[in-house]
């Protein structure tokens, strides 16, 4: 679709693909999808992301702190939802009361959701356990404890154990084998306890593709559901994933200057032959990354044209050489690459970053609309 009559710039939302990118990941894997749509859907909006992967055949919801999760309820969203991320000291009251399940990371966290809960309404819980990432989840001196006081809670009806998780690196197939392995021992460490965790999940969009082995019970999908790749090596085409944002503008002023002109700040591109210029009304406090200046590129009329200069908190400048362009014209900065668009991975290359940086940055201030 073309950007909407009047508007200066927006980012479409596109459905359909979110709901065929878990479909297609529910056929590749076999298993139950958790969509992950912490950090407002990766910059997708969570509400729609999720109802979308509902649609495409999710049956859980991730999402990084309980904020997020509430957000969802009050939204009208029933499907099972977990948080993971807590404060010091947490209160788990209105997540227990929300049905929010909490993942787990040690002793003082179990303990708060245990006083969370109110008459025959205990905390729903996902005990997580560090495999190697070093960031949260219990360390393996005390797997343990965790779980015994866990098991025990649950065989007097204090507490319901759901799940067991953990976070892997992706730094090499080895070192997530290497991972796997040591949940595997988590595991068997909670059999022996008596846990007995209906819900296994270890593997994000890198292994639920790349390591069979690592799917367990549940895979949680996050740059996979918005149809991005995780992989340098291998586009969203070549996974058979399908991107779900197209970051568009109107060309906002168009003119032509002579070689040697300089354009934006510091002057960093000078114009080495008269050419045209047009101005894209987003910059880095739409999320656009400054650090792909001089670099970035968007498509204007079916032309690849190129950042010229420094991009600006709200706009830059690209070099359209000979080409026709006018006020009005689309900007396609980045969408589905196999529709001769830019990608958020070629933008990500510019800036030196991540795909999952590129679409999660796109701020507040560009307007949603949602497709399909």
């Amino acid at each position: 679709m073309s950007l909407r009559a009047g508007t200066m710039r927006e980012a479409e939302i596109d459905l359909d693909a979110i709901a065929d990118n878990v479909r297609h990941i529910r056929r590749l894997t076999g298993v139950e999808v958790m969509a992950v749509v912490k950090a407002d859907g990766y910059g997708h909006g969570a509400l729609r992301a999720a109802v979308a992967a509902l649609h495409g055949g999710a049956t859980r919801l991730g999402v990084a702190d309980v904020g997020e999760a509430l957000a969802l309820r009050r939204a009208g969203v029933s499907a099972p939802v977990l948080a993971w991320l807590h404060p010091p000291h947490p209160d788990f009251a209105e997540a227990v009361a929300a049905d929010v399940a909490l993942g787990i990371s040690g002793s003082a966290q179990l303990d708060a959701a245990v006083a969370a809960g109110r008459g025959d309404r205990v905390a729903t819980v996902h005990l997580k356990v560090d495999t190697g990432l070093s960031r949260n989840g219990a360390p393996r001196d005390e797997w343990r404890r965790l779980f015994a006081e866990a098991a025990r809670l649950e065989r007097i009806g204090r507490l319901r154990v759901e799940g067991l998780f953990s976070h892997l690196s992706n730094a090499s197939e080895a070192d997530d084998r290497a991972a796997l392995a040591v949940f595997d021992e988590a595991t068997a460490l909670a059999a022996s306890v008596g846990l007995r965790p209906r819900v296994r999940h270890l593997a994000a969009t890198h292994a639920a593709i790349a390591l069979p082995e690592a799917r367990l019970d549940c895979v949680r999908i996050g740059i996979g559901l918005y149809g991005l790749s995780p992989f340098a090596d291998r586009t969203s085409a070549d996974l058979g994933l399908r991107p779900a944002m197209t970051l568009r503008a109107a060309v906002a002023a168009v003119r032509r200057v002579p070689a040697g002109t300089g354009v934006s700040y510091g002057y960093d591109f000078r114009a080495e032959r008269d050419t045209t210029l047009a101005l894209v009304p987003l910059g880095y406090a739409d999320g656009v990354p400054r650090q792909a200046s001089g670099a970035g590129t968007v498509r204007i009329n079916g032309v690849r044209a190129r950042v010229a200069g420094r991009i600006a908190m709200d706009q830059f400048v690209v070099d359209m050489g000979d080409h026709d362009v006018s006020v009005g014209d689309e900007v396609v900065v980045f969408g589905d690459p196999t529709l001769g668009v830019p990608s958020a991975s070629d933008w990500a290359d510019a800036a030196g970053t991540i795909n999952y940086e590129i679409v999660t940055r796109i701020g507040a201030r560009v307007p949603r609309r949602q497709v399909g």
